[in-house]
């Protein structure tokens, strides 16, 4: 009952932050001084009737197109999103539709965090459990420090080596991703995996660093003496008590990983050249004119996601350990 109350309590927190983000983005991306519509270019007079058709603008009586005011096209696109509909694009992909476009995008971005993630768990929990079991030893020292360096350095300094050593020197690899057979195909796994390995490195160092300090912990605990003196060996009492009361804190971190797996790396796919929304959404802010129809659906993308992990994160804590009463007071 506890935790019902407080789930639902969550999700209407949840909610609530959402619009308040949603809707500082919006009156915020608005407020920018771009540039006028009439040097787009082509399709200028298709771009202000479709203003007009969801409300953003409306003729006045000279003829001439007029904006409303903010706060009343934030409620047009309000009514208007909740039928699906975020408009077109204005800047890129021109007179395209947006949720069209970024439903094409979406599974490239899936693919190249997926693989990273299903390549950084086992390897990320093997580090954590070698440098536990091995404390103060040379196993540990080097861990150590290569979870201090891989947490330190940002994932698109990876990239630079990574495409310098593996794509130019050893030329193992693309630089850039063949995507002319889809993200789930061999090529376009093979031409994804330096991205993968850039995203792969941080969620490692996260999962060992993690991993090490909780079964450090756990490896110390007097339940494990108590399991010793019963006959067990070191690895039965690991296996057995250890890695499952250590999984307790480590496991609704790697649900939040997956629940995140879309959110990709904005920085990684343009310099991989993944077609994914991540491209997509600094394609909307760093092109002449903000797309802002691209910019609010990919915002409010990426806000859900965030904000969904940490819902399930907290609420996994339950489930994982009974002994957790989340809600309870």
């Amino acid at each position: 009952m506890y935790i019902f109350k407080y789930i639902l309590k969550r999700i209407g927190l949840m909610i609530l932050t959402f619009a308040i983000l949603m809707t500082i983005c919006f009156v915020l991306v608005k407020l920018l001084p771009t540039t006028p519509l009439e040097q787009l270019g082509k399709d200028v007079e298709l771009i202000l009737r479709r203003r007009v058709a969801l409300h953003q603008m409306y003729i006045n009586e000279a003829g001439e197109y007029v904006a409303t005011p903010i706060l009343e096209q934030y409620v047009y696109f309000l009514y208007y999103a909740f039928q699906g509909d975020f408009g077109v694009g204005e800047t890129i992909y021109r007179m395209q539709n947006v949720w069209d476009v970024f439903a094409q995008k979406l599974p490239y971005t899936v693919a190249v965090n997926l693989y990273s993630i299903i390549i950084s768990i086992p390897v990320g929990l093997g580090l954590g459990i070698i440098a536990a079991i091995k404390k103060n030893k040379w196993p540990d020292h080097v861990i150590s420090v290569g979870i201090m360096v891989f947490v330190s350095v940002p994932s698109f300094i990876y990239g630079f080596l990574v495409q310098y050593l593996f794509c130019f020197v050893l030329q193992w690899f693309p630089a850039t991703m063949d995507a002319t057979q889809g993200p789930f195909s061999w090529v376009g796994f093979y031409s994804m995996i330096p991205a993968v390995l850039c995203l792969a490195f941080g969620s490692i160092a996260g999962f060992a660093r993690y991993s090490r300090a909780e079964l450090t912990e756990v490896l110390t605990s007097d339940y494990m003496l108590l399991a010793r003196t019963k006959g067990l060996t070191r690895g039965q009492a690991t296996l057995r008590h250890a890695l499952r009361n250590a999984m307790v804190p480590i496991f609704p971190m790697i649900l939040g990983e997956f629940v995140a797996i879309m959110s990709g790396s904005l920085i990684l796919e343009q310099m991989f050249s993944i077609p994914g929304v991540g491209q997509l959404y600094v394609q909307s802010i760093t092109a002449t004119y903000p797309d802002y129809n691209f910019f609010m659906l990919l915002s409010g993308f990426y806000m859900l996601l965030g904000l969904t992990a940490n819902i399930v994160i907290d609420i996994s804590y339950g489930i994982i350990d009974p002994r957790i009463r989340m809600g309870a007071k």
